[in-house]
């Protein structure tokens, strides 16, 4: 039941518009709320993001009532709490609040203020024996299902994915090394059955377009009057000697995958090498060098330079190698050789240039290739060159009728700065869950405009990095403000004089204005941010542009 509790340090609601104020309640120990204030009103939310718990003191509110995430990107809105953008599944709770005998007063649970976030079953005995059916069980799944019933879809859904738990924070994987499912899953079983959301733990071999029919390795077949591929991504292993028939040679995608190369380092002081300077990489390799001997091998310069540039991949690899991790750049890899005590497990990759590596187990983080194989005899498709499906802003997948496509697999009209509309395929987590958001919404009310966001992805390295937009049509010059000695910066990606991405850290909550920014066509240009402009200090239009 709720009860009225006097909020601290305050004594009237004299907010000004744009501005957000944390307060501490009376009488609840640790309980926080957040008031804010757009169009004369004063709103009274949960004071932390859903997703991972950041304070959304220091985040972004926009004139159009946004409320943004400092850290990753995960929006609400403001009037009713309900997520505008991933990676938020639980919505802000809302609370009343009243000013009187020279104080301000919250109406609202206990539990529910301490929560910090309104929780929320979606209730749905389905209708029907046909409904929505989801290939996959990752980001983009949790995004559409989640959708669907946030808007009220009422028909069946049913998830296939060969992996055989529900769909968890993949994020963690190679960020920490977590194999406790029940620390990694993104909803409890009971959701999905509240939800009458069924998971089918199978792999899908082929689809049959014309008679809405989609088939599976253990022999079944399941009707769908929508179908949704999120298949996610395969990741790419090395056509080399050895990578393929050596043991202790790893991936990492999934939990199985975890707990196969910890069992493998077991108490550690092992002798660690790593292919691929990229996120995978650079994460797994920051996670394990506590307790063993680490060793990245990258073919650039710098890790990420591709898309980070030299001067940032810089700043990475040396909050890296502060863990200890040692570094093989600019290098090529010719094979992995077996150990001299076990034959059968991997013993020592060779590179290129003669260095000889000693090896007791290998992780490989070369990348992802759009997981399709499975759709490669279906006839009335066509993949594109890399693998992946041409989409719409709908993510409706071209030439198929009641078929999308979203996440990894899905190459899609990009409106973001340089993207011009371009096809763009984006390998990111918060883009996946974006996108299913997007689905979910459309099969339930069709005819709803695709919604507009902007890529956002985070990683762990040694600091917590940041990013909003794209980089993929390329870029040509880069302007870094802040202290990069010291791994405190923004790093602005330039294409001519259009600023087309940001990378930051410990300077939040830039990448989420710069976000913002974007979204209304307003990001400063190079030039103006050469000049001094700072997108902190900007204010924000209410209208959307992209």
């Amino acid at each position: 039941m709720a009860s009225e509790y006097k909020l601290k340090s305050i004594t009237s609601l004299d907010l000004k518009n744009g501005e957000k104020r944390e307060v501490e309640v009376d009488g609840i120990d640790g309980g926080k709320i957040l008031l804010a204030k757009i169009n004369d009103t004063t709103h009274a939310l949960s004071s932390n993001c859903t997703h991972y718990g950041a304070p959304l003191k220091n985040g972004v509110l926009t004139p159009d009532g946004r409320l943004t995430c400092p850290w990753h990107g995960a929006c609400f809105n403001l009037s009713t709490g309900d997520v505008e953008d991933a990676p938020a599944l639980d919505p802000l709770a809302k609370f009343e609040i009243v000013e009187r005998d020279g104080g301000v007063w919250v109406k609202g649970e206990e539990k529910v203020i301490k929560a910090s976030r309104r929780s929320v079953e979606h209730k749905c005995r389905p209708e029907g024996k046909e409904g929505v059916v989801i290939v996959g069980g990752g980001s983009g799944t949790m995004g559409t299902l989640q959708a669907l019933r946030e808007n009220g879809y009422k028909s069946p859904i049913t998830i296939i994915s060969r992996e055989t738990y529900l769909p968890i924070d993949r994020t963690k994987l190679s960020k920490t090394l977590m194999k406790d499912l029940s620390k990694l899953l993104l909803r409890p079983e009971d959701y999905y059955k509240s939800a009458g959301i069924e998971k089918i733990t199978d792999e899908v071999t082929s689809v049959d377009f014309k008679k809405k029919n989609v088939s599976t390795k253990s022999g079944k077949s399941y009707p769908y009057t929508k179908l949704v591929l999120a298949s996610g991504g395969t990741p790419k292993r090395l056509p080399l000697p050895g990578f393929k028939d050596l043991n202790n040679v790893f991936v990492l995608r999934t939990i199985q995958d975890v707990e196969a190369i910890t069992t493998a380092v077991g108490e550690g002081k092992k002798k660690i090498v790593i292919i691929g300077s990229s996120f995978i990489g650079m994460e797994v390799g920051n996670t394990l060098s506590k307790e063993n001997d680490v060793t990245i091998v990258g073919m650039e310069k710098q890790p990420m330079e591709r898309i980070m540039g030299v001067e940032v991949g810089k700043i990475f690899r040396g909050l890296i190698e502060k863990a200890g991790v040692k570094f093989h750049m600019e290098a090529g890899v010719d094979k992995a050789t077996p150990s001299k005590s076990n034959s059968q497990n991997v013993g020592a990759v060779h590179l290129k240039d003669g260095n000889v590596l000693e090896a007791d187990l290998v992780i490989l983080g070369v990348g992802v290739a759009p997981a399709t194989e499975f759709l490669k005899e279906s006839g009335d498709v066509e993949l594109m060159k890399d693998g992946s499906l041409k989409c719409n802003e709908l993510f409706e997948v071209d030439g198929l009728k009641d078929v999308y496509a979203i996440g990894d697999i899905a190459s899609y009209p990009y409106h973001g700065p340089g993207g011009n509309g371009e096809l763009t395929r984006i390998e990111h987590w918060d883009v996946a869950q974006n996108s299913g958001r997007n689905v979910g919404k459309q099969i339930a009310h069709p005819g709803s405009p695709a919604k507009a966001f902007i890529p956002v992805f985070w990683s762990a390295l040694g600091s917590q990095l940041r990013y909003c937009g794209n980089t993929m049509h390329g870029w040509d010059d880069l302007v870094i403000k802040g202290k990069p000695e010291e791994a405190k910066f923004a790093a602005y990606y330039a294409k001519g004089d259009e600023v087309v991405a940001v990378a930051s850290m410990q300077m939040d909550p830039i990448m989420t204005k710069c976000a913002e920014l974007m979204r209304r066509e307003k990001m400063p240009s190079k030039s103006e941010l050469q000049n001094g402009a700072d997108p902190l200090e900007l204010s924000l239009p209410a209208e959307v542009k992209i």
